[in-house]
């Protein structure tokens, strides 16, 4: 996540916003637990901050509830218009804009993805925290494609750190993968998380890159660290007067495929994707 602000933080300088000199940043981390949002920004409110800039939907739905003044620009969001945040793409109305990552218009790819490098693929979990609105909506259309390639599909329940390891252990002899949702809670746990999977020997599939280099299998989605320095873009508009509402959110027209040659060797799986997918390899 540090790679991700440092971008936030390096955008905003070269648009002339210097940490220190003409703006201040105040840094908040929940580490995963979905309570410590509603404190966190009930404390951007009374500090009076002038834009307020998170990630995932948990943080930003907190966000939303606790002012309708306050800009909210959210770099990281599976289902902006599905799950609440705006009124539209095109015009998302209120105080809240941001960027998407269109996590559930690119599940079906994902789990296709999947099936490419594990061929043996029939039985499938889909591990989420069933606590954040996207991802509920992120294992509806996992288990819709999954049900088009005839899975069968187990969805243990994770809500907090602690039901992690339980999770792992229901799934003993019952799934040959896992299609890990993207959300707080798992980033904090992406070490234990991979750690269980390769001790169960069970290949994964991610979001973000970012799993992919603490040991997971691979991962398809748009780059982190690129969204949260447009997200600067963003916020220097609303510093120099535009309101969130008139500026539309913004979606990723590229999406990287990653794979940790060292994790598929251990699995003996053996990297065969799509001509049209780049192809990003983390040797370990």
């Amino acid at each position: 996540m540090s790679q991700w602000t440092a971008s936030f933080v390096q955008r905003l300088r070269e648009l002339g916003w210097v940490e220190g000199r003409n703006v201040a940043i105040e840094y908040r981390w929940a580490e995963g637990r979905s309570e410590r949002f509603v404190e966190i920004a009930a404390e951007f409110v009374k500090l009076k901050v002038d834009v307020i800039v998170t990630q995932s939907t948990p943080a930003t739905l907190a966000a939303k509830q606790a002012t309708s003044a306050i800009p909210i620009v959210f770099a990281l969001a599976g289902d902006p218009v599905g799950t609440g945040l705006v009124a539209s793409l095109a015009r998302p109305g209120g105080n809240v804009t941001g960027l998407s990552i269109q996590a559930t218009d690119t599940a079906a790819k994902r789990l296709e993805l999947l099936r490419q490098m594990v061929p043996a693929l029939r039985r499938l979990a889909i591990m989420a925290n069933v606590g954040n609105p996207f991802t509920v909506l992120e294992i509806e259309e996992v288990q819709a494609a999954a049900r088009t390639l005839g899975l069968e599909v187990h969805t243990p329940e994770i809500r907090r750190a602690q039901d992690i390891a339980p999770a792992f252990e229901t799934l003993r002899g019952r799934t040959d993968a896992i299609y890990v949702s993207t959300d707080p809670l798992v980033l904090t746990n992406l070490t234990r998380i991979n750690t269980l999977a390769l001790g169960s020997r069970l290949p994964t599939i991610y979001t973000s890159r970012d799993y992919v280099e603490a040991g997971g299998l691979m991962s398809y989605g748009s780059n982190f660290p690129k969204q949260f320095r447009r997200a600067a873009d963003y916020v220097d508009k609303i510093l120099h007067g535009a309101k969130p509402g008139d500026i539309p959110v913004e979606q990723p027209t590229k999406f990287d495929l990653v794979v940790n040659l060292t994790t598929a060797k251990a699995f003996g799986l053996e990297c065969v994707c799509t001509k049209k997918a780049k192809i990003s390899p983390v040797p370990r």
